[in-house]
């Protein structure tokens, strides 16, 4: 029992100065954690910059995980290790605090890409692409400072995969072909997450984001259409977010021939102007004409209503509440609007 006893008291001397500096050091940098963060937010409400809502997210969890490593590296020094294995723990964290600093690095690099996008917007594409982009950047150069911190040669690397690189593009040639124009499309920029786009196919909707192989796009129904990158290059794209947002609309308009050609177009204008501010999305620059169209029609006359929306979404809301409110009026005023006869059945071929 006192062997026991002894033994397990010289393993807690043994322990004990390690274990109190991780302890120590995990306070310590918790207490800091607390007094920096509350520092950047007093910074930034003072700078008015959004600055801590992509620092602190990048410092978090990566934060405490360096105090530990601290901890835990200064422990070390006070630990009784085996001469043998001294080196080789010093080489061991190198290694783990460039592969942790190189993380919080490539984080914090695609958070001010994406910060700085949204504050440059419609200058800079900012998608999940160019963030990306930043972060193998980072990670690129972390990752030859670690070899170059062990004493790797990267010649022998280099040789290797230029060998095997054609191998690998042939392999990959789609994936490479959809990435390779994500990056034509990001730069090109002439299609951005928020645009309104329509493929010679028929697809279309906002652009959601632009990432490595694929467009994201969210279609009216609420659905995803996922579009490949290089399909998305190829096609011919209608971008009704470029270079406005803004988009005219007509209305068809018909109308008996013998109506007074003035007070319709009086009625349909005060109509389409004093829905501006009511229906959402309508503008009133450029304010909303009547148009006559070409031709005379036997049955009747037809006229068009061009007005203006915000956004290509806004146009339908719009379209349904334009027609009601005009109907309702032509009904008040008496301006009758025709029937047009329709065939429903092709007649029989009597040959």
């Amino acid at each position: 029992m006192n062997a026991t006893w002894t033994l397990l008291s010289a393993n807690l001397r043994l322990w004990a100065a390690p274990l109190t500096v991780v302890l120590v050091t995990v306070a310590v940098g918790i207490v800091l954690q607390r007094m920096l963060y509350r520092a950047i937010h007093r910074w930034a409400r003072r700078s008015q910059t959004a600055v801590d809502d992509f620092l602190i997210p990048a410092f978090g969890a990566p934060f405490i995980i360096c105090v530990l490593m601290l901890g835990l590296h200064l422990a070390t020094d006070f630990a009784d290790l085996p001469a043998k294995a001294a080196p080789w723990v010093g080489k061991i964290f190198l290694a783990l605090w460039i592969i942790l600093l190189t993380l919080v690095a490539a984080r914090v690099a695609g958070k001010i890409v994406k910060y700085w996008g949204s504050r440059a917007q419609g200058e800079v594409l900012i998608t999940s692409l160019t963030e990306n982009i930043a972060k193998l950047v980072v990670a690129s150069v972390g990752l030859l400072v670690l070899l170059n911190a062990l004493r790797i040669s990267i010649t022998p690397m280099l040789t290797a995969f230029g060998v095997g690189g054609l191998a690998v593009a042939l392999a990959l040639q789609d994936t490479l072909s959809n990435l390779f124009a994500g990056i034509y499309i990001s730069l090109h920029g002439q299609i951005r997450p928020g645009d309104y786009i329509r493929l010679d196919t028929g697809d279309e909707g906002t652009v959601r984001d632009i990432n490595w192989s694929s467009t994201v796009v969210r279609a009216l129904e609420n659905n995803l259409i996922i579009l490949p990158n290089a399909k998305l290059a190829k096609a011919t794209v209608t971008n009704f977010s470029r270079p406005d947002a803004r988009l005219a609309v007509s209305i068809r308009i018909p109308a008996a021939p013998g109506t007074d050609i003035d007070t319709l177009e009086r009625v349909v204008l005060e109509e389409a102007r004093g829905a501006i501010g009511q229906i959402p999305g309508l503008l009133a620059d450029p304010e909303p004409v009547v148009r006559f169209n070409p031709g005379f029609g036997e049955v009747s006359l037809e006229f068009s209503l061009v007005y203006h929306v915000a956004r290509f979404e806004d146009q339908f809301f719009a379209r349904h509440e334009l027609r009601r409110r005009i109907l309702k009026r032509f009904r008040q005023e008496g301006i009758e609007i025709p029937l047009l006869p329709r065939t429903l059945l092709a007649p029989r071929d009597t040959k």
